[in-house]
Parts: C-alpha cells; structure tokens; sequence
C-alpha cells in the first residue's frame, strides 16, 4: 500500500487542521549490506543568517551543516502531499487538516529537540568554564610572579587554494571578517565570553572537528578582565559562536571557499576540548606543562635505562647455559610428548629423527630406543620407565607403633551348609537375617558389626557354605583375623567343612570350633572332636591348642562363652592399626543398584575412608559419595576393621579387588585405564603354549557349545555360578558364557542371547518391561532361580538333552562268508556259515574286510535251502542278499549283525 493511500481520511472522520508549510524535498539513496539499497525523501530548509545588530539577514538558502554529535538526528518530514485528480471539496478539507496537524506536531518536535540542545550546550559551556578556571588558578598560584603580557601575533594566514565559491555563500560567513587582524592595543582584553545569539533554534550547531592546521596557542592572561557590553562584542559574536567551545578564536584562510557540508564558520584554532580528545586524558603534567605534550610512560624509562645499561658493556653477551634435564621416557611415546618433556621444539626432533632416515611426524609412536638416541643427542639424560609404573603399589611399610591404636577383630564364620552359620550369627546380632534367605540358605557374604555390653566391637563376616562358593570362602579366609568354625553335632564333618578348614589353615589364621545344634537328641559333640583329629585340628579337650565351645543358635546358649572366646583370641592378637593415613580395603560383595548405581562392600583394613575421597579399586575407579553401614545408616568416615558399603565408583568391581586412596581424580582415571587396558590384552592375547594345548583347544571347539547368558545380584555370586556351570563341561558339550554380568536382565543382555539362541539367567534378579518385551518378541528364554541348587540341576539336564539321547551298539551274532553266488537280478548272494550268535534278517549287518567295514546296511533276504527264514543259528548255513544291490562281496569276509539301543544321556 503506498503512502498517500496512508493519508486519506477514513470514512466518517474530519481531517485535522493546520497551515501548508512549502518547503523544497528531495530524494537521497542509501545503500547497505549485501547489496540492498532504500530511498528517502529530504528536506531542504533555508536559514537565517544574523545581521550585525542581531536582526536576520535576507540571505540565499545554504545548506545546512551536520547536526552535533549530542543530537539525534531529525527524521525526515513527510513531503505534502498532492491534490489527486478529481479531489471533492470535503477531501481536498480533510487533507488540509491532517497536513496541518503533521506540521504542528514536527513543530513541537523540533521545538522539545533545540531546548534539549541548547540546555545541554549550557551544561556543557559552565563545566568548561569552570575547568579553564581551575587550571589558571593552579598555574597562577605555582608562578612566583606574573609573567609579563605578549604581544598578540596574528596567526598566519596560509595561502587560499584556488577553490571557486559562490558569491552568497561567501558573503553568508562572517568568520574570515572576524579572524583578520586588527590595530588593538598592546595588552588585548581576554576573550569575551561567549553571547548566546537569536539565530534561528532549527539550525544544528556547527561541526566540531575538522582537520585543520594547528596555531600556536597564546598563554592565557593570568588576571582576566571583565566582559565587555554585548553591543561591543557584536562584531566578534559570530565568531564565537561558530566556536564549539567558546573560548578561544579560530580563523580560517582567506579566499577559501566553505564546503557545503562545513559550519559556517571554520576558524583554524583548535579548542581545547578536541585537543584533549585526540591527546588522551587530561592530567596535572598537562594541565601544568607549556606545549601540552604528553609525558614519557613509566614502561618507556625503563626500557630506556635498560638498554642505557646494557650498552655499557663493550663485549657480547655470554650464551645462557643450555639445561640438562632427566626425561622420563616409556615403553612407547610420540615425538611431540617426547619434545614437551625435554622442552625442545617438536620440529627439531623430527628433523633430528629424518637425519637418522626415520620420516616421522610429530603425531607418530617411536619406541624407547629411538627415544633414547633423541634424548642423548640433545644433550639430556634418560631415564626409563615401564607402563607397569603406572599402577599403584601395595603399600607393605609397617606403621610406627605410636601411630597405632587397638581396632575390633574380625571373625568369619565358615562351615558347611544347613550348619546354621547364620542363625549363629543372628543370635549374635538379635536379628533375623534367615527369613530374608531364599531356600535358608546364604548366598553372598554377609558383612556385620556387633556392640557388646562392655562397648567393644566385633565384625563377623558370613561366608556361603555350598560347594560352588569356595572362591568367596577362601576371601573371608584372607580379609580375617579369626575364623570360627562352625559344625553341626548331630551331622559331623563334610566336604565343605574340610574345604574350610583347608582355607584357614592357608591363610594362617586362628581357629575357634563352635559345634552347633547341641540341644538335638542325636547330637554327639565328642563324634565331632574326633573326626578332627584327623584334619590335624586338635581341641584343648583333646589336649591340643584349638578353642572349642558347644553352642545352640535356637536356644541361644553358650554364646556369651563364644564372645569370651573371641575376645580372648583377640586379645592375644593384639590387633592394631593405624587410622591417620590413607584408607586401603578389600571388596566383599559388589552389585549394581538400580536406585544407587555400582555397590561395593568393602572391609577397611588400613586408615580413614571418609566420604569424597577418591580412590581406586581394581579396574574402577570414584570417588566416596556415601558411606553405609550395615543398619543402612550413613557415615562420614569408616574406621579399620568396619564394613561399609561405599557409593560412587564408574562401575562394579570384582569380589576381592583392592581399594586404595589415591592423591586426585587425574591419577586414579589413569591407573584404572592402565588395569583396564592389561584386562582387555590377557583377554585378547591368550593363545596356547604349547601343543597339547593347542590340541585340546582344537578339541574343544568341535565340541557342542551351549550358550548361556548369567546375571545375579552380586558380583560373587555370579562367579560362583559362572564357575559351578564351567564345571558342567564335558569333552561332547561345553558351557559358554556369552555374558555375565551384576544388575537386572535389560535389553543388551537381551539382545546378546537373540544372536545365539541362548537362554537367559537370572539369579536374583528380573527382567524389566521393556526386555520382556524383546525376548518374547525374538523367542528369547527366560529363566529365573533363587537357590544355586536348582540352577544347576536344570542347567545340567538342559545340556544333557542338547546332545540327545545315547546310541549303545550290541552285536548279536558273527557269520563267516564262504561262497558267493549269482542271485539274478538281485545281484549276488552270499553263502554263510554262522560262526556266532544268531544272523536275523530284522536286525542291522555290516560286513568287514581285514577288520575294515566294507558295507554298513540291512539283509534283504535270508534263506535256509529255498526257504526264507527268520534268524539263522550258530553251526549252520544259510544265503543271504543285501539293500541297494550290494555286489562286492568276497569269500573270507565277515558278516556281523547288531543292534542299537538308545539311552538317555546324563553328565
């Protein structure tokens, strides 16, 4: 829609009133970025030029100068607009009026913009004056007597260029008038200020800063005299007021032309204000010095006297003395590593490096020796190190004994299963851990400490007493300090009761017997004592130095005398350790949380674990966000000898890894990648070593595979199962683990055991909705268990039914071939001579050459003279003639008849 389309007067209204303003309008072109461009509409205005006594002077219209920087730009007014062909006398009112209303209110515009102006240039006057005021009072008190007045020099006139200028413009500038000298006398009065004139409020001040030649400026008159009338500074008021500061006069050539975009005045002075902008900040050296020049920085003296001192010595300068430095260098290191570490440039040492015929970059991997070969040819020394330096040590120094205090002992109980280790221990802690047990019996390892009425302390650690948990058995048999073994009466010794004591035997650690189950009819401690003797543990009953007491975790009896025991034991001991250093701990259990991500715990055996410490265990690494013991409180700090459950390690540890406080994140990232990276290789490089295992490798992978996927609950468990189902292998079948993990069945494991077909485990623990979902959509089995038993009964059997049933071969009856006759289209028969058993014609025959088979099939015909029979006995004779018309039969073979019978296959 155009702009006159705007302008018209809707339907209805009356246009507002006013007076048509002429004014002349043109079209300017602005151009932009990316090449865009917009037209607008401008003003031409006319101005008044001001006579000598104030009163405007008829001039010709000159162009107006640019506005001050202070002032908005003026938009530009809309040009009238013009009568439309055919315009009614209601219109033609109508648009009057609006017109007349735009004006009156461009108007008021211009009116608020020149009072904002002129208060602003007020503003700015007053500070100025006040500025020139203080600086005359410090210069004219620092001076000890008035300097006498100059004589004031006209300023030098340059020559005019031949420029043509119009006669009204010329004759429109009163500054060249006002800047030529005149006869005064020999001490001038100072400046006049500067007269506010009556010019019209419309025209912009006159631009501030054009490049001109500078004047000298006169010093100022220590005793200004007073202003003169305005009526005699009329003359010089132009001037003045072409001055944006109003100070000081300047004076343009003469015969110059005046440009049209300039002020009409451009006097050649400079005010102080604009050569304060261009000189920086004006300071007291300024202020105070003649010309004005700015002063030497203090950075500047320095390197002045600097450069003073060095050329106070006529000889050169020694060469610095190049620094030998020991690099540290590993087994594999690139070559800009290697220059950071020697502090050479990288460039240098692939130089060095193509000298010797070795084109490398910088990027590139070079070994120790050519590392080696770089570090002694520029002139430092190596020193070698291994990538088995970056693991952490374990720290053997023995603590000084006054940094030692006494700490609780730990006791694990171990014994067979259904021994009741656990409701041993549950009376010890008046809680019942049994009810939480699936199939009653214990499938990790337990971690508790207990307060006694005398306020000590002891942690009791509860091992598991199935075969297939030995691994954790032989844990609690290192991380403890006394074992209790724990028998049943009334069932004596078993096989994981000998294991225990094999495992504390191993480990070197004190033993107290606790024969359980006292209060049954048919329990007979003395049995028990016995058949010790025969694993070499001998009690003080029987005269040796093991501590036995008879104990009933039902009815609760004798237990305060197994507390004694353990006290006693401990006491002996003298169980100390040093709590002010950094904590290192071993790994019971570990899990994986779903509300609280990996889970360890883990028994302090040495120093302070407190929460945010960093640390490393195993192939992970963390930091400590939360402590908990075993009530499910949360601590600030674990001491020695406390079990705790520790929050905040990148993944789950394996049972048994140690734990060790490290100095900062940055060293326990790089330990565990090195123990990661040692994990992967063994993983990656295991290879036969000799050939006897190559062969039974070879064997191995003819065998039948039958893929497994475990998960558990705890890291221990899952190799306890891992461990029992590789058991299970036999040369025919082998298990295979495709992954085993701790933490739910999710949709990776899923996945794993689509590829394979293989059935999923999960010990203690569920699929989530979304794995179900998967598995049931790839035919994916499922199969949950909550006691190892059953695990591994099903597994086995599975197996079993993998390879089918078994093929046993019985040979009924032997033949000896004596003739062999032409039997028509059948093709040959064979004359037998039944040597041994009986030949039947329902059975299985093969026939053998020098014990080699020649034909394995069926008999199609046996005869006896011309008649068919059904089995032939041994001592007689007989024809007989064979499927698909076997014909390569000689006298001297032998024919054997067999049948198979099918079993069912067990492991």
């Amino acid at each position: 829609m155009s702009e006159t389309d705007n302008d018209k007067p809707k339907l209805g209204m009356r246009a507002p009133l006013g007076l048509k303003r002429t004014v002349e309008t043109g079209k300017v072109k602005q151009s932009f970025s990316h090449g865009r461009s917009n037209t607008v509409v401008v003003e031409v205005k006319r101005r008044r030029v001001l006579g000598p006594g104030g009163t405007p002077e008829a001039t010709p219209a000159a162009p107006p100068p640019p506005p001050p920087v202070q002032q908005a730009p003026e938009p530009p007014r809309p040009a009238p607009t013009r009568a439309p062909a055919g315009e009614t006398p209601q219109e033609r009112q109508a648009r009057l009026l609006r017109e007349a209303e735009e004006q009156r209110m461009h108007a008021l515009e211009d009116q608020r913009r020149r009072e904002e102006a002129d208060r602003q240039r007020a503003a700015e006057e007053e500070a100025r004056r006040a500025e020139e005021k203080r600086a005359a009072e410090a210069k004219a008190a620092e001076a000890p007597e008035p300097a006498p007045t100059p004589e004031p020099t006209p300023a030098p006139q340059p020559a005019a260029e031949p420029t043509p200028a119009p006669a009204p413009e010329v004759k429109a500038e009163p500054a060249p008038v006002a800047a030529a000298p005149a006869p005064e006398p020999a001490a001038p009065p100072p400046p006049p200020p500067p007269l506010e004139l009556s010019r019209d409020p419309a025209m912009p001040a006159p631009r501030r800063f054009t490049p001109v030649v500078r004047p000298e400026i006169p010093k100022p008159q220590p005793k200004p005299e007073p202003a003169k009338p305005a009526a005699s500074a009329a003359p010089s008021a132009p001037a003045s007021s072409g001055s944006s500061a109003g100070g000081q006069q300047r004076s343009m050539p003469s015969g110059q032309a005046t440009p049209r975009n300039a002020a009409p005045a451009r006097p050649q002075q400079r005010d102080r204000k604009g050569d304060e902008r261009r000189g920086g900040k004006l300071t007291v050296n300024r202020a105070l010095s003649e010309e004005g020049a700015r002063a030497r920085s203090l950075a500047a003296l320095k390197r002045a006297r600097e450069k003073e001192r060095r050329s106070q010595f006529s000889g050169p300068r020694e060469p610095q003395a190049k620094q030998v430095r020991d690099v540290q260098v590993p087994e594999a290191i690139t070559v800009q590593e290697l220059a950071n570490r020697m502090a050479e440039k990288g460039a240098d040492l692939v130089k060095a490096l193509f000298k010797m015929g070795m084109p490398v970059t910088v990027n590139q991997t070079i070994d120790q020796d050519t590392a080696e070969l770089l570090v002694t040819e520029f002139g430092h020394n190596i020193v070698r190190v291994s990538d088995a330096d970056i693991d952490l040590q374990i720290d053997d120094a023995v603590d000084e004994d006054v940094a030692l205090q006494p700490r609780p002992p730990v006791v694990t109980i171990m014994g067979h299963v259904d021994h009741g280790k656990t409701s041993l221990l549950d009376a010890l802690r008046g809680t019942d851990v049994v009810k939480g047990e699936a199939g009653g019996i214990t499938q990790h390892i337990g971690a508790y400490q207990v307060t006694l009425k005398d306020k000590s302390k002891i942690t009791f650690l509860d091992t598991p007493g199935h075969e297939a948990f030995t691994a954790m058995r032989a844990r609690g048999a290192d991380v403890t300090d006394i074992v209790v073994l724990v028998v049943a009466a009334d069932d004596g010794l078993m096989p994981q009761t000998i294991e225990a004591i094999n495992h504390t035997k191993a480990a070197g650690k004190p033993m107290i017997v606790a024969i359980n189950k006292i209060d049954k009819h048919e329990a007979n401690a003395q049995r028990v004592r016995e058949r010790l003797l025969e694993h070499e543990v001998i009690v003080e009953q029987m005269g040796g130095d093991v501590q036995d007491v008879e104990v009933s975790a039902l009815k609760k009896t004798g237990l305060d005398e197994l507390i004694e025991k353990i006290q006693l034991q401990a006491e002996l001991m003298e169980l100390k350790a040093n709590p002010d250093r950094a904590a290192e701990g071993s790994v019971l259990e570990a899990k994986l949380d779903k509300g609280r991500g990996p889970v360890a715990t883990v028994l302090v055996t040495r120093g302070t674990l407190k929460v945010g410490d960093v640390f490393v265990v195993g192939a992970e690494s963390g930091k400590v966000r939360a402590l908990v013991d075993d009530k499910g409180r949360q601590l600030k700090q674990a001491e020695p000898s406390m079990p705790v459950e520790v929050l905040g390690i990148s993944g789950t540890p394996s049972a048994g890894d140690q734990l060790q406080v490290v100095e900062n994140e940055a060293r326990a990232r790089e330990v565990a990648e090195y123990r990661q990276g040692v994990l992967l290789q063994k993983r990656t490089t295991a290879a036969p070593a000799s050939l006897e295992s190559m062969f039974s490798a070879l064997k191995a992978n003819q065998a039948i595979e039958y893929p497994l996927v475990v998960k558990a609950d705890t890291q221990g468990t899952v190799e306890a199962i891992v461990a029992s189902l590789n058991k299970l292998s036999t040369d025919d079948i082998k298990v295979r683990i495709l992954h085993s993990g701790v933490g739910g069945i999710t949709e990776s494991d899923v996945n794993v055991a689509a590829a394979s077909g293989a059935p999923i485990i999960g010990f203690h623990v569920r699929a989530n909705a979304k794995a179900r979902e998967i598995a049931e959509r790839h035919q994916v089995a499922l199969k949950y268990y909550d006691v190892i038993y059953d695990l591994i009964d099903e597994i086995r059997a599975g197996m079993a039914g993998e390879l089918g049933p078994e093929a046993f071969e019985t040979v009924v009856g032997r033949a000896e071939i004596r003739e062999v006759f032409s039997a028509g289209k059948h093709g040959k028969a064979a004359g037998l001579l039944v040597v041994e058993g009986v030949i039947r014609k329902a059975l299985k025959a093969r026939i053998t050459r020098n014990d080699v088979i020649i034909y394995n099939g069926e008999i199609a015909s046996l005869r006896r003279f011309k008649d068919d029979v059904a089995e032939v006995r041994a001592g007689l004779e007989c024809g007989v003639t064979f499927t698909n018309n076997f014909t390569d039969i000689k006298p001297g073979d032998f024919l054997e008849t067999f049948e198979v019978e099918l079993r069912e296959r067990t492991l």
